[in-house]
């Protein structure tokens, strides 16, 4: 028997784990990184992956569209990377007021201007204009359909360009596979109609059947929200690529640019090089932390804990979560779809009649319940998860006695301390 020490809040909590039950433990890997921000971003816009500089690229007086992420993901630090990227823009005689910005808003909210100022950062603010994209009131340019029926609207201002450069942060996207690289696009400066039936194909056809398990979690293979995003972006013929992932620190650790499908598709290589984790087997019982604060602050960013450990576990198994939850759910959306229905039939009913990715969190954090013995061990208060499928615990120990009082004490068992970044794939 040994102890293990896993993230609570601020927080340890100790879990013991016979020795001869324990598969291992599951952690992103130790993968070399640039020393300094500069020094990553310097490399990937040095070597663009199958493309030209972007400064030869861009001609004097052409037009050229940035589009940026909005304050949701800051932590992106696009204020770090842009006047790089713009300084390379100029390199082939661009001017300042050639290049603009444009919050890939997605169907979220404007942005304020002091938060437009935060994310161009003081190198930039006041230099370039840079505008919010609105999904139900900005002018679109038609590009037809997909051809699974999507309408391809995007942004005017975006298509009107010589020149269209997609930026973004780099990381595991539980419906898209991947964050980033077409997402600037799809959602970001797409009009709503767009939005929804492209993320509606995370849904199968027929009401009723549920989730497509193809768009999950670092699954590209089928993944047909995916396949729809590149097919649509390609419309519009983005002419760069710059892509940053994070560190351990949450610092630039690593960038890609270049070619807009080539450069992703190479940092999607970088992400599972240090988050993904190959396992022989799935176990009986996965005991995760969701990395303690603050990415265990609500329910909401807990879901990706979840998602994660299910991955590695067996149908059917016992997946235990520490996650304190502080702020409950930090979604109302979410809270509704997973307390007001009792199932995922009626929550799919919800889902496909407004469809939000909220919503959609809702619903899968609801399915993992239903398909494992879910145990959460938690400060939220248990009468907001009755009805959810969810047990709750104070400790672990509490916890774990109630998955030995269900499932037996001889449990082969895989540990995930870093549970929300970490990913499990099965070899095949």
């Amino acid at each position: 028997m040994s102890k293990h020490s896993l993230k609570f809040d601020r927080e340890k909590a100790e879990v013991e784990i016979p020795d001869e039950d324990l598969l291992g433990i599951l952690t992103s890997h130790e993968v070399p990184c640039a020393a300094t921000e500069e020094e990553a971003i310097r490399k990937a816009l040095e070597n663009p992956v199958e493309s030209p500089h972007i400064g030869d690229k861009v001609k004097p007086g052409e037009k050229v569209c940035v589009v940026i992420c909005d304050l949701t993901r800051a932590w992106q630090r696009t204020h770090v990377y842009l006047p790089m990227l713009v300084e390379e823009i100029k390199r082939g005689g661009a001017r300042d007021e050639d290049i603009f910005f444009l919050s890939g808003t997605g169907t979220h909210r404007d942005q304020t201007p002091e938060e437009l100022r935060l994310l161009l950062g003081e190198k930039l603010s006041g230099k370039h204009e840079i505008y919010n994209h609105n999904c139900t009131t900005e002018e679109m340019a038609d590009f037809g359909k997909t051809s699974r029926g999507t309408p391809i609207r995007f942004n005017k201002k975006a298509a009107d360009a010589d020149h269209v450069i997609l930026t973004g942060g780099l990381s595991y996207h539980f419906m898209a596979g991947w964050a980033a690289g077409r997402k600037a696009i799809l959602p970001g400066i797409s009009s709503y109609e767009t939005v929804m039936a492209n993320h509606a194909l995370v849904l199968n056809p027929p009401p009723g059947k549920g989730r497509n398990m193809a768009c999950r979690t670092g699954n590209l293979e089928g993944n047909l929200m995916h396949l729809d995003m590149m097919e649509a972006v390609s419309k519009i013929k983005p002419s760069f690529l710059f892509n940053v992932i994070m560190n351990a620190s949450g610092q630039i650790g690593w960038a890609v640019a270049g070619d807009w499908q080539q450069a992703f598709a190479a940092g999607t290589g970088i992400v599972d090089s240090v988050d993904a984790v190959g396992i022989p087997q799935q176990a009986d019982l996965i005991v995760a932390s969701a990395c303690g604060f603050p990415k265990d602050i609500n329910l909401y960013q807990t879901a990706k804990t979840f998602f994660n450990a299910q991955e590695a576990s067996k149908p059917g198994g016992a997946i235990v979560v520490l996650s304190a939850c502080s702020e409950g759910y930090g979604n109302e959306e979410m809270r509704m779809m997973m307390q007001d229905f009792k199932n995922s039939d009626e929550r799919e009913v919800e889902l496909r009649r407004e469809f939000t990715i909220a919503k959609h969190i809702g619903y899968c954090a609801g399915q993992v319940a239903e398909q494992h013995d879910l145990h959460l061990v938690t400060k939220m208060d248990p009468s907001l998860l009755k009805g959810t499928g969810i047990q709750v615990s104070k400790t672990i120990e509490e916890a774990m006695e109630k998955v030995y009082a269900r499932h037996g004490r001889s449990l082969k068992t895989w540990l995930m301390p870093q549970g929300a970044n970490t990913l499990p794939k099965l070899e095949k």
